[in-house]
Protein backbone atom coordinates (compact mmCIF):
# COMPACT_ATOMS: atom_id res chain seq x y z
CA UNK A 1 0.00 0.00 0.00
CA UNK A 2 1.60 3.65 -0.80
CA UNK A 3 0.07 6.72 1.22
CA UNK A 4 0.20 9.82 -0.15
CA UNK A 5 1.89 11.70 2.49
CA UNK A 6 0.27 15.14 3.05
CA UNK A 7 3.40 18.24 3.52
CA UNK A 8 2.32 18.41 7.14
CA UNK A 9 5.63 17.06 8.22
CA UNK A 10 6.78 18.30 11.08
CA UNK A 11 10.77 17.85 11.93
CA UNK A 12 11.71 19.31 15.81
CA UNK A 13 15.12 20.18 16.33
CA UNK A 14 16.95 20.51 19.41
CA UNK A 15 15.53 23.70 21.36
CA UNK A 16 11.84 21.71 21.74
CA UNK A 17 11.52 22.60 25.60
CA UNK A 18 9.97 19.77 28.01
CA UNK A 19 8.40 20.66 31.44
CA UNK A 20 9.66 17.93 33.62
CA UNK A 21 7.60 15.35 34.80
CA UNK A 22 8.43 13.03 37.85
CA UNK A 23 8.18 9.53 37.20
CA UNK A 24 7.25 7.08 40.36
CA UNK A 25 7.28 3.67 37.73
CA UNK A 26 10.31 1.29 38.75
CA UNK A 27 13.19 1.83 36.36
CA UNK A 28 13.08 -0.34 33.14
CA UNK A 29 16.63 -2.17 33.02
CA UNK A 30 15.91 -2.67 29.46
CA UNK A 31 16.00 0.82 28.60
CA UNK A 32 19.31 2.58 30.41
CA UNK A 33 21.53 2.49 26.88
CA UNK A 34 18.27 5.11 25.53
CA UNK A 35 19.58 8.91 26.82
CA UNK A 36 18.62 12.62 25.91
CA UNK A 37 20.96 14.20 23.80
CA UNK A 38 20.94 17.86 25.34
CA UNK A 39 21.67 20.92 23.48
CA UNK A 40 23.16 23.21 25.36
CA UNK A 41 20.89 23.01 28.22
CA UNK A 42 18.16 24.62 25.84
CA UNK A 43 16.87 21.78 24.47
CA UNK A 44 16.94 17.83 23.65
CA UNK A 45 16.29 15.13 21.42
CA UNK A 46 16.73 11.10 22.24
CA UNK A 47 18.86 9.07 21.50
CA UNK A 48 20.27 5.37 22.02
CA UNK A 49 23.79 3.20 22.01
CA UNK A 50 24.19 0.98 19.36
CA UNK A 51 27.79 1.07 20.26
CA UNK A 52 29.84 1.48 23.73
CA UNK A 53 30.83 5.33 22.38
CA UNK A 54 28.34 5.93 19.46
CA UNK A 55 25.10 7.01 20.13
CA UNK A 56 22.46 6.40 16.80
CA UNK A 57 20.07 9.92 16.43
CA UNK A 58 18.19 12.07 14.22
CA UNK A 59 20.35 14.48 11.70
CA UNK A 60 18.13 17.34 12.22
CA UNK A 61 18.79 17.49 16.28
CA UNK A 62 22.33 18.47 15.41
CA UNK A 63 21.34 21.75 14.16
CA UNK A 64 20.59 25.32 14.99
CA UNK A 65 16.97 26.06 14.45
CA UNK A 66 17.45 30.03 14.75
CA UNK A 67 20.89 29.65 11.94
CA UNK A 68 20.65 26.20 10.18
CA UNK A 69 24.43 25.59 11.28
CA UNK A 70 25.46 22.25 12.69
CA UNK A 71 26.02 22.43 16.49
CA UNK A 72 29.56 22.29 17.42
CA UNK A 73 30.09 19.39 19.80
CA UNK A 74 30.67 21.26 22.92
CA UNK A 75 27.34 21.88 23.17
CA UNK A 76 26.21 18.43 23.04
CA UNK A 77 26.19 16.01 25.70
CA UNK A 78 24.42 12.96 25.81
CA UNK A 79 22.75 11.45 29.47
CA UNK A 80 21.85 7.77 29.03
CA UNK A 81 19.49 6.14 30.79
CA UNK A 82 18.32 10.05 32.24
CA UNK A 83 15.58 9.56 34.93
CA UNK A 84 14.33 12.18 37.62
CA UNK A 85 17.11 14.37 37.23
CA UNK A 86 20.14 11.70 36.97
CA UNK A 87 21.98 10.10 34.03
CA UNK A 88 22.72 6.63 34.80
CA UNK A 89 25.91 7.07 32.75
CA UNK A 90 26.94 10.83 30.90
CA UNK A 91 29.39 11.77 28.42
CA UNK A 92 30.67 14.82 26.25
CA UNK A 93 30.92 14.14 22.71
CA UNK A 94 33.95 14.08 20.38
CA UNK A 95 32.62 14.13 17.06
CA UNK A 96 29.20 13.27 14.94
CA UNK A 97 28.80 11.92 11.52
CA UNK A 98 25.81 13.35 9.75
CA UNK A 99 24.15 11.64 6.87
CA UNK A 100 25.76 13.45 3.75
CA UNK A 101 22.83 13.34 1.82
CA UNK A 102 20.86 15.32 4.35
CA UNK A 103 20.43 19.08 4.34
CA UNK A 104 18.86 20.97 7.29
CA UNK A 105 18.04 23.91 5.19
CA UNK A 106 15.80 22.04 2.60
CA UNK A 107 11.84 21.83 2.14
CA UNK A 108 10.04 19.89 4.51
CA UNK A 109 9.11 16.37 2.82
CA UNK A 110 10.09 12.56 2.34
CA UNK A 111 13.80 13.34 0.77
CA UNK A 112 14.78 15.25 4.22
CA UNK A 113 13.12 12.49 6.27
CA UNK A 114 14.70 9.76 4.15
CA UNK A 115 18.46 11.01 5.41
CA UNK A 116 17.24 11.95 8.65
CA UNK A 117 19.97 9.74 10.42
CA UNK A 118 23.45 10.93 12.68
CA UNK A 119 25.82 9.39 14.26
CA UNK A 120 27.27 11.12 17.65
CA UNK A 121 30.83 9.49 19.02
CA UNK A 122 31.27 10.06 22.32
CA UNK A 123 34.38 11.26 23.81
CA UNK A 124 34.86 8.27 26.50
CA UNK A 125 32.85 4.57 25.95
CA UNK A 126 29.98 3.76 28.48
CA UNK A 127 31.42 0.30 29.90
CA UNK A 128 28.93 -0.42 32.62
CA UNK A 129 26.55 -3.66 33.17
CA UNK A 130 23.76 -1.56 33.43
CA UNK A 131 23.63 0.46 30.42
CA UNK A 132 24.50 -2.20 27.51
CA UNK A 133 24.12 -1.00 23.37
CA UNK A 134 21.40 -2.46 21.82
CA UNK A 135 21.97 -4.14 18.31
CA UNK A 136 20.49 -2.89 14.69
CA UNK A 137 18.61 -4.48 12.45
CA UNK A 138 17.14 -3.58 8.68
CA UNK A 139 14.49 -3.04 7.07
CA UNK A 140 10.94 -4.45 9.18
CA UNK A 141 8.26 -5.79 7.07
CA UNK A 142 4.77 -3.99 6.60
CA UNK A 143 2.59 -4.58 9.41
CA UNK A 144 5.57 -5.71 11.49
CA UNK A 145 4.76 -4.71 14.87
CA UNK A 146 7.13 -2.15 16.45
CA UNK A 147 8.15 0.00 19.61
CA UNK A 148 9.09 3.27 20.43
CA UNK A 149 11.43 4.71 23.39
CA UNK A 150 11.27 8.38 23.37
CA UNK A 151 11.69 10.84 26.03
CA UNK A 152 8.54 12.55 24.60
CA UNK A 153 7.50 16.35 26.26
CA UNK A 154 5.15 14.51 28.53
CA UNK A 155 7.69 12.10 29.66
CA UNK A 156 11.20 13.78 29.67
CA UNK A 157 12.35 12.81 32.76
CA UNK A 158 12.52 8.67 32.26
CA UNK A 159 13.42 6.79 29.06
CA UNK A 160 9.72 4.68 28.36
CA UNK A 161 8.27 2.49 25.93
CA UNK A 162 5.76 5.23 24.71
CA UNK A 163 3.54 2.69 22.33
CA UNK A 164 3.60 -0.33 20.38
CA UNK A 165 2.04 0.09 17.09
CA UNK A 166 2.95 -0.95 13.27
CA UNK A 167 4.88 -0.61 10.11
CA UNK A 168 1.59 1.01 8.02
CA UNK A 169 4.00 1.31 5.02
CA UNK A 170 7.84 1.52 3.66
CA UNK A 171 8.04 3.48 0.83
CA UNK A 172 11.25 5.87 -0.67
CA UNK A 173 13.32 4.42 2.31
CA UNK A 174 11.19 5.86 4.57
CA UNK A 175 8.98 3.93 7.11
CA UNK A 176 5.53 5.02 7.96
CA UNK A 177 4.11 4.08 11.09
CA UNK A 178 0.81 4.40 13.42
CA UNK A 179 2.99 5.51 16.56
CA UNK A 180 1.63 8.85 17.63
CA UNK A 181 4.99 10.43 18.86
CA UNK A 182 5.34 13.96 19.84
CA UNK A 183 7.67 16.28 20.87
CA UNK A 184 11.13 15.75 22.38
CA UNK A 185 10.50 12.45 20.04
CA UNK A 186 13.36 13.32 17.75
CA UNK A 187 15.92 10.50 17.25
CA UNK A 188 14.05 7.59 19.06
CA UNK A 189 15.17 4.87 18.92
CA UNK A 190 12.30 2.43 16.84
CA UNK A 191 12.56 -1.11 18.05
CA UNK A 192 11.22 -4.86 16.86
CA UNK A 193 11.49 -7.82 19.66
CA UNK A 194 11.95 -11.06 19.59
CA UNK A 195 10.44 -14.19 21.24
CA UNK A 196 12.57 -13.70 24.50
CA UNK A 197 11.45 -9.87 24.33
CA UNK A 198 14.92 -8.74 23.29
CA UNK A 199 14.95 -5.62 21.63
CA UNK A 200 16.89 -4.20 18.29
CA UNK A 201 16.90 -1.15 16.48
CA UNK A 202 15.09 -0.56 13.08
CA UNK A 203 14.89 2.69 12.92
CA UNK A 204 14.50 6.26 14.38
CA UNK A 205 12.10 8.83 14.41
CA UNK A 206 12.25 11.68 12.55
CA UNK A 207 8.48 13.20 12.31
CA UNK A 208 4.99 13.52 12.81
CA UNK A 209 3.26 13.72 9.54
CA UNK A 210 -0.35 13.29 8.03
CA UNK A 211 -0.96 10.20 5.30
CA UNK A 212 -4.46 9.71 3.68
CA UNK A 213 -6.07 11.37 6.53
CA UNK A 214 -4.42 9.75 9.60
CA UNK A 215 -1.63 11.20 12.11
CA UNK A 216 1.24 8.77 11.04
CA UNK A 217 5.32 8.97 12.40
CA UNK A 218 7.36 9.08 9.73
CA UNK A 219 11.26 7.35 10.32
CA UNK A 220 14.33 6.77 8.73
CA UNK A 221 15.04 2.83 7.50
CA UNK A 222 18.54 1.51 8.38
CA UNK A 223 18.93 -0.34 5.45
CA UNK A 224 21.52 1.78 3.64
CA UNK A 225 22.05 5.07 5.64
CA UNK A 226 23.04 3.26 8.90
CA UNK A 227 25.92 2.05 6.01
CA UNK A 228 26.90 5.15 4.75
CA UNK A 229 27.09 6.56 8.53
CA UNK A 230 29.48 4.17 9.47
CA UNK A 231 31.75 5.46 6.24
CA UNK A 232 31.54 8.99 7.41
CA UNK A 233 32.51 8.99 10.92
CA UNK A 234 35.53 6.76 9.60
CA UNK A 235 36.28 9.09 7.66
CA UNK A 236 36.46 11.66 10.03
CA UNK A 237 38.22 9.91 12.46
CA UNK A 238 40.84 9.40 9.91
CA UNK A 239 40.96 12.28 7.60
CA UNK A 240 44.48 10.84 6.30
CA UNK A 241 43.55 7.49 5.33
CA UNK A 242 40.81 8.78 3.33
CA UNK A 243 42.81 10.89 1.64
CA UNK A 244 45.41 8.25 1.10
CA UNK A 245 42.72 5.96 -0.42
CA UNK A 246 41.22 8.69 -3.11
CA UNK A 247 45.24 9.04 -3.70
CA UNK A 248 45.64 5.36 -4.30
CA UNK A 249 42.04 4.75 -6.36
CA UNK A 250 43.67 7.74 -8.89
CA UNK A 251 47.09 5.98 -9.07
CA UNK A 252 45.48 2.66 -9.94
CA UNK A 253 43.24 4.46 -12.95
CA UNK A 254 46.27 5.92 -14.55
CA UNK A 255 48.13 2.48 -14.07
CA UNK A 256 45.46 1.07 -15.82
CA UNK A 257 45.53 3.81 -18.81
CA UNK A 258 48.89 3.41 -19.40
CA UNK A 259 48.48 -0.31 -19.83
CA UNK A 260 45.89 0.02 -22.23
Amino acid sequence: MRFPLALLISLWAQNTLAQPVSTDAPPDPRWEAVGRLEISGAGFCTGALIEPHIVLTAAHCLYDRATGAELPVDDIRFLAGWRDGRPANHRRVRRTAIHPAFDFTGPEGSARVRNDLALVELQLPIRTQSVVPFGTEEDPDQGAQVGVVSYAHNRSEAPSLQEMCHVFAKQDGILILSCTVDFGASGSPVFTFDDTGQARIVSVVSAKAEAAGQQVSLATDLQSPLAVLRQELARKQNPDAAVFLVSAKDAQREILKTSE
